[in-house]
């Protein structure tokens, strides 16, 4: 039987796709971790040491979720990044361990997977128009290492 929280061929993978359980574990082991928790497990399970919990959340802070290299992504303020799912829109980071944010999805998540989705997955970038914090962006102009004919730049 499929596995629910499966990723959908050629789609963007989402945080309950790919933090999934070790081979000594049950498949169905984190079935019951909420998906932006499961990153938690993921990570203590790799690093092989337990991290310090909080629940505080930081309401002053706005994540945004882009989709990048055909993963959502959301980057904390310490420049570290995780994959994150539109089915629990928040984020605790596994490198600076400062609390919960919240993370903005799109209204239309579908209309921005099926955008990039008939594209390699090293090919799928997706960005919200207001989140400013994304590095990885490419900037407005020739594409890099390529100079304008002209010279104003046009």
């Amino acid at each position: 039987m499929a596995r629910l929280d499966a990723p959908p061929p050629r789609g963007v993978t989402r945080a309950e796709h790919f933090y999934r359980p070790g081979p000594h574990l049950k498949e169905t082991a984190w079935d019951l971790t909420p998906p932006a928790e499961r990153v938690i497990s993921w990570y203590e399970e790799k690093v092989q040491r337990r991290l310090p919990r909080t629940e505080a959340f930081d309401l002053s802070t706005t994540l945004y979720a882009r989709i990048d290299a055909g993963r959502w992504v959301a980057s904390c303020p310490c420049k570290s990044a995780q994959i994150v799912t539109p089915a629990d829109p928040r984020m605790w980071c596994v490198e600076c361990f400062s609390g919960w944010f919240r993370v903005v999805f799109p209204d239309d998540v579908a209309g921005a997977e099926a955008a990039v989705q008939q594209l390699p997955a090293h090919d799928q970038f997706w960005y919200q128009p207001d989140d400013d914090f994304s590095w990885s962006r490419m900037p407005p102009g020739p594409p890099h290492g390529k100079q304008s004919p002209h010279p104003d730049g046009s």
